[in-house]
This record gives C-alpha cells, structure tokens and sequence, in this order.
C-alpha cells in the first residue's frame, strides 16, 4: 500500500478518528503488531487522537513534538467535532514546529466533506471511504489498513482471509452458514429473555475486537426498541471479575468465547522444586497458552453446566489472514442479524441525534434549535445530579 510506505518513513504517526474511524486501527494493530511497540527503538510510533479529552492530546504531543511525525484525520463527512476539533488542534501544533501541510493525510468522502475541500486547497494526501461503506464496517478499507500497513502488519494477508471467509460463507447453503446461524442465535435469545451478547476471546491481541465488535454490534442492531447489549469480556482476566456473575446471576445472556489454539510464542514452566512451593508441582512443565486454552475450555464447561448458551469459536492461530476472516465473519453476522430483526444493520440515527445536540451547544449554524432542545432535555437531568 503506497500510502503505508510513505508513513512508514515518519518517526511517530497521529491518527485522530473517532468510533469506526478509530477502533479498527487499534484492533487491527493490538493484534497483529509486537505489544508495547512504542516503547521500543522502533519506528514510527502510533498514536491514536480518538476521546477529545485535553489532557490526552496534550500527552500525544508532548511524545511527538520535535520528531518528523505525519498527521491522519479519518472522518467521511469532515464533520464530526471530535475528531476535526482534534485535528485542528495537531494541525496547528504541527504548523508551529513548521511541520507542512505534506505531513497530513486524510481519508475521506470521494468527492464531498471538508476534507476533500481541505485536500484540495492544501495539497494534503488523501485517501477515499468507499461511500457505501459506514465507519464500523470500515475496517478492511483504508481507515484501518492503512496505518497497519505502515506499521508492518501484512495487509495482503489480511485481505487474502476476509476474501476467503466471504467465498465460503456464499458458497455454503444457508442451513450450514456458521454466520447465519450466530446471527439467528443471537437473533434468538434476544427476544427470548437474553437481551445481552458477551463476546469473551482468551488472548490479549483480541482484547481491541472485542471493542471493535461492541460498536459494530450496538450501533446495527440497536434501534426500534429491540436489539441486545454487547459486553466486552477477556479470557482469563474475567474469570476473576465476570464469570461468577454470568454462572450465578441472571440468565440474560448469550456467550461466545474465542480461543487461540496456538499462540505467537509459548512460554514452559520451570519445575517446582522448593519445599514451600510443593502445593504447585502440577504446574511444573505446563505451559501458559496451554493454560489459558484450559480455562477458556472450564470456562465454558462452567457455563454450560449452569444452562447458559455458549458458542465456541477455535482459531488455529492469530495472523493477518484469520483475522482477516473473523472480522469479515462478524461483519457478514452483524448484519444478517440486522436483517432478521427486521432493521437497517447500516444506519445509526441515535448517533446523529447525539451529534446534532453537540453540534448546537457548540454554536454550530443552523443548530440553534437543537441547542435549545438539549438545554432543556439536560436541566431535567441536571435537577437530579449527585454531588460530590
């Protein structure tokens, strides 16, 4: 990817998007990418402008400011007021160091947005969102590839999985589609009285898809009053914090949990030899991914002998082309799912409500109404404020 290369030539990269634009980056890069790239001799390092909280801005540039360091704003419509406040704000950071308007590539509408104004007036590198393709669904497209690709994740290889996980899952008949009948599952249980989804991978590569797939699945099937809630888990840390909730608490859910069958390294146990450690001989010899693949396996025992529903998903291994393939699979259910519940899986008008109040606090034009409705929906919430 040509954009990748140039990228991969900067000594720090600033991605500032927000939902879609962002957690695809992030999951694509936590899971194919060394952990604690940044702090290694490595370069670039990656930095993603996601929350507009300041103190996290402040502490991107401060790690950035002095090194050559190249400037992406992922947005479709150039609109979305965190991401183009934060934009501004590095953009004029950058300006100041005497860093150019070269230094910045946008990913964006085609044709429309002020982005494409930007690009167009600047000179700024540009890169295009397909324009039937919403954010969360954005992934395998440049807001998520491309800075994986500078990075060092093999791009082709993740492109080659979701291609393939798309010719098996057309060509098999709809009764034998495991996509199908995840969606169907989940479909199920929600009007049945299980109104959540917990999505619980045993590795922490997956840790990100388990965000990313929050998002996808919350705002798809979250509309018309049905849908059901995903919970992000991770196997085994859960274990300790969630499980005695999902085995001894309300049957309100549907569980499925990913495990890695072979892990990037694998790490054996010394053999216990001190008197007062003799209590853990059994661990002797055993090794840490063959462990945390035994407790995905009790934790799923343990769920299904309380009656809860568990779906198991293996992956022989964690690479670009399987993930690839899980991220087209989730998508591919996602929105069979949507159209089961008899909803558009592709729109999201809780959001744009959200934004439309921000927009008009903001004094954004031809929002002032908006502005209004907000004030007075917000003092409600207000007269009942805890204090502290």
């Amino acid at each position: 990817m040509e954009a990748g290369e140039w990228l991969s030539s900067y000594e720090a990269i600033v991605d500032v998007g927000i939902g879609g634009s962002a957690l695809g980056s992030l999951m694509l890069n936590q899971a194919l990418l060394p952990m604690y790239l940044n702090e290694g001799e490595r370069a670039p390092k990656f930095y993603l402008a996601d929350n507009p909280d300041p103190e996290k801005a402040a502490a991107i540039w401060e790690r950035v400011k002095g090194k050559k360091t190249a400037l992406i704003g992922v947005s479709k419509s150039g609109a979305t007021a965190e991401t183009m406040s934060q934009f501004l704000w590095f953009r004029s950071r950058m300006a100041e160091s005497g860093e150019p308007d070269g230094d910045i590539l946008v990913i964006t509408d085609p044709e429309g947005g002020v982005f494409r104004s930007f690009a167009a007036d600047t000179g700024a590198r540009s890169l295009v969102i397909p324009p039937s393709v919403g954010g969360r669904y954005s992934v395998l497209s440049a807001c998520g590839l491309v800075t994986a690709a500078a990075l060092g994740a093999d791009v082709r290889a993740i492109l080659s999985g979701a291609e393939m996980m798309k010719r098996f899952l057309a060509e098999d008949k709809p009764e034998n589609n495991p996509a199908i009948h995840l969606a169907a599952l989940n479909f199920l249980h929600s009007i049945s009285g299980r109104p959540m989804t917990v999505l619980m991978p045993y590795a922490n590569r997956l840790e990100m898809f388990s965000e990313w797939f929050a998002q996808l699945w919350g705002e798809s099937v979250g509309k018309d009053g049905i849908g059901s809630t995903p919970i992000r888990a991770l196997g085994a840390i859960d274990q300790h914090s969630q499980v005695q909730l999902y085995t001894a608490g309300p049957d309100d859910k549907l569980y499925t949990i990913i495990n890695v069958a072979e892990h990037g390294c694998e790490i054996e146990l010394p053999k216990v030899s001190d008197r007062s450690l003799q209590s853990l001989s059994y661990l002797s010899g055993q090794k840490l991914g063959g462990m945390l693949g035994m407790e995905a396996a009790s934790t799923a025992a343990a769920l299904v002998k309380a009656d809860r529903p568990v779906v198991w998903i293996e992956l022989a291994r964690l690479d670009g082309k399987t993930l690839g393939g899980l991220i087209f699979f989730f998508e591919y259910m996602t929105a069979t799912a949507g159209r089961l519940m008899r909803i558009n899986p592709f729109d999201q008008p809780g959001v744009e409500q959200g934004k439309r109040y921000t927009y008009g606090m903001m004094g954004r034009d031809n929002f002032s109404a908006d502005a209004a409705e907000a004030a007075e929906l917000f003092r409600r919430v207000k007269e009942n404020t805890i204090k502290a």
